[in-house]
């Protein structure tokens, strides 16, 4: 049934709010969880229900996103028809009168047209979640909807960090009837939606010729009125990246057991990008307590309440608390950190204190010396 869908992450809307972790990369590939990238979890969440065909609209910073992604092989997508698709900006008709988002929809509509698929799954990548995109689908079909929208019903407690972001309004029969920015309305739109081909095409078009340049708001949500937009309610993990804290807060809390069963280990897997390393080396003199520590690590010092990526050595007497330290850090003897983010490739010198606070994370952009 996946194979009448078809896949895009669309980026073009998202903007870079993680200030140095998004310097030389777009948001999507910001690094997550030890070995993941953010772009990771909805692409393995199409893979895994059977999207074949999936298209990435990217404007800016894409060079690190591209040497991600690749052919797509670990996510399977490295196919003779079909697969992975890294659509950047890229066109130059001279009559072409697309702006903003429509343009990627526009000037990439082969895409659209070659696949068999008769239905279109978007989404961005700043909600992190292990979502069945199987049952959302199947309702979608079950409810002969033109557009199925994904939101989940957030607690009263978790709804300040979704302040800024749109929330839905429901008839009785869970039709959307409307999009605002309520701070008390806890239904908060997941920037995930299922709409039929030749619907978004013609939604395209007609953008297009308005001289719009959101298929979201100026295409679906301006014709609630003339179309069927359903809803289907998300319960599941769900972490919002979209500002330095919200990175820094989030990625922590994957040291709780419960909140990383949620999003690693209850479902089906979450595919990366593989890279060949040994395991991790704990010398003489490591302590290491409740840490996520990826493979290649060297650790001869303390490592407390942090998240390592690949490749990193602790030399001997090196503390570091409520931290995330990105690929291949060398952090040198003596040297302390504490609620801190330190980016790929950076060295700290010996006898050194980098200290952050948890509501305002220090933070090292990548390649750096200090």
């Amino acid at each position: 049934m996946m194979k009448q869908l078809m896949g895009v992450i669309n980026l073009d809307g998202e903007q870079d709010l993680l200030n140095e972790l998004t310097y030389f990369r777009c948001g999507a590939s910001v690094p997550f969880g030890g070995r993941y990238r953010l772009i990771d979890f909805v692409l393995s969440n199409m893979v895994n229900e059977g999207v074949q065909d999936i298209a990435v609209f990217t404007r800016k910073k894409y060079r690190s996103l591209m040497d991600h992604l690749g052919t797509g092989k670990p996510w399977d997508l490295d196919r003779k028809r079909g697969g992975l698709f890294i659509l950047p900006p890229d066109w130059h008709d001279p009559t072409d009168i697309s702006q903003g988002e429509l343009q990627h929809f526009h000037n990439n509509r082969d895409f659209f047209s070659r696949g068999q698929a008769e239905h279109v799954l978007i989404s961005g990548s700043q909600f992190i979640c292990h979502i069945n995109y199987q049952d959302v689908f199947q309702q979608h079909l079950l409810n002969k909807s033109d557009v199925t929208v994904i939101y989940q019903p957030v607690s009263s407690a978790t709804l300040p960090d979704y302040e800024q972001e749109p929330k839905l309004q429901f008839n009785d029969k869970g039709n959307v009837i409307g999009m605002l920015e309520d701070n008390k309305n806890q239904h908060v739109f997941m920037k995930m939606y299922i709409i039929r081909k030749d619907l978004l095409l013609k939604l395209v078009d007609d953008c297009i010729a308005r001289k719009k340049q959101s298929l979201l708001m100026d295409g679906i949500f301006s014709n609630l009125d003339n179309l069927k937009v359903s809803s289907f309610a998300y319960e599941g993990y769900l972490a919002f990246v979209n500002s330095l804290n919200s990175y820094y807060t989030h990625s922590m809390s994957l040291l709780d057991i419960d909140v990383y069963t949620q999003l690693f280990l209850n479902r089906k897997p979450i595919y990366t990008k593989i890279k060949d390393e040994p395991p991790s080396s704990y010398l003489k003199g490591a302590k290491v307590q409740r840490s996520i520590i990826a493979d290649g690590c060297i650790i001869e010092g303390t490592v407390e309440n942090s998240i390592l990526f690949r490749g990193v050595h602790v030399h001997k007497d090196a503390i570091i608390r409520n931290s995330i330290i990105m690929q291949q850090c060398h952090i040198h003897e003596g040297t302390k950190i504490e609620n801190a983010i330190l980016d790929k490739d950076s060295l700290l010198s010996p006898q050194r204190s980098f200290i952050g606070l948890p509501e305002k994370p220090y933070v090292i952009a990548k390649r750096k010396v200090m």
